[in-house]
């Protein structure tokens, strides 16, 4: 689960203003997007896990019926929240959310790198490292259109 932030730039009368977006991803263990969303920057990152999740498609395993739910979902501190967690564990997905003050960064960073991955290879698309798009649907369809080559690329090797 991971996040990064998107700048877009408005012309005012004297002083230019930054609006932002926020592109939200959930990757499998070798970092191909499952799930791709938009917020602005200015909502918080815990508000974007419920939709993220449950648009996660149903993925082929090799054994036994389609997975429709993760196994287990890895989070950084931004997603620590008991309501988040009661829900999670009702669905049947095991999480590890680093916990506020308690667990230093260090140890998620053995998960967290394959997302961070996965995030600098969309910010390598000119297209969505500056949102130039108005619409937040346009927008959503180039990164979905990015994750799509992502996804190509990784399988294609």
């Amino acid at each position: 689960m991971g996040q990064t932030t998107v700048g877009t730039r408005r012309e005012a009368c004297e002083q230019p203003r930054f609006d932002g977006s926020k592109i939200h991803l959930i990757t499998e263990r070798t970092g191909l997007p499952l799930s791709v969303g938009i917020s602005g920057a200015n909502v918080h990152d815990s508000q974007a896990l419920i939709p993220l999740v449950k648009g996660i498609p149903p993925v082929r395993s090799r054994r036994g019926p389609r997975r429709r739910k993760p196994g287990k979902l890895h989070a950084d501190k931004g997603y620590d929240y008991a309501h988040l967690r009661r829900w999670l564990s009702c669905r049947g997905i095991r999480h590890r959310i680093a916990r506020k003050g308690v667990e230093t960064s260090q140890r998620l960073g053995r998960h967290r790198w394959t997302i961070e991955r996965t995030m600098s290879w969309l910010a390598g698309c000119r297209r969505l490292h500056r949102r130039y798009e108005r619409t937040a649907e346009h927008f959503l369809a180039f990164t979905s259109i990015a994750c799509t080559l992502i996804c190509y690329r990784r399988l294609g090797r």
